[in-house]
């Protein structure tokens, strides 16, 4: 799969009921461990199973998630629909401009609490894995057309692997999942050449 398919988010409620803690921690639970019912999230992180089915019901509405085969009612699993989706361009009302940035902070936040776990806990992992976690940081003289072309670029490399999401059987021996995020934004205040 080298390409998910791809949504352009302009509903706020959405990105209101997407930048949730719980639901986002959903989200990570069914892509991490494939399709599950509501009882079982609930175990995966101390939730009640009731709480998580509404959650998964909302997410259910925006089409984040779908239901897996296998189950009805209280036994229904769920399971994660892959796309990518995208939010805030020039064109934006206020509405969905303020709920854009409040989805982009805390998903950013979210991203570097997770790196600040791992440098905590990083001297404890196997070797093969404290030398394969990495951070980059660069600068770089770009136009906002290379600076958009290279955002397709990462956004490719980010999704290369994502079949093994939906077929357990393509994931390798030892493969954990893993935590990628990339950005590029103009420094500030500009830089004068």
């Amino acid at each position: 799969m080298s390409e998910l398919p791809h949504r352009q988010v302009s509903d706020p409620a959405e990105l209101r009921a997407f930048a949730h803690p719980l639901r986002i921690r959903l989200i990570e639970e069914l892509l991490a461990d494939g399709p599950a019912t509501a009882s079982q999230l609930a175990d995966r992180v101390g939730e009640s199973p009731a709480n998580c089915s509404w959650h998964l019901r909302l997410l259910h509405r925006y089409g984040y998630v779908e239901e897996a085969e296998g189950g009805t009612g209280r036994q229904r699993p769920w399971q994660m629909v892959l796309t990518s989706r995208s939010w805030c361009g020039d064109n934006d009302d206020p509405e969905l401009a303020m709920a854009g940035d409040e989805a982009t902070r805390f998903l950013t936040r979210r991203e570097l609490d997770a790196l600040e776990a791992w440098n905590a806990r990083r001297r404890t992992e196997p070797a093969e894995w404290r030398d394969a976690g990495f951070t980059n940081q660069s600068l770089a003289w770009l136009t906002p057309a290379e600076l958009a072309e290279l955002a397709q670029e990462i956004g490719k490399l980010l999704v290369m692997k994502a079949e093994r999401f939906q077929d357990r059987t393509a994931r390798p021996e030892g493969a954990r999942l893993v935590r990628l995020m990339a950005w590029g934004v103009p420094a500030t205040p500009p830089m004068e050449k």
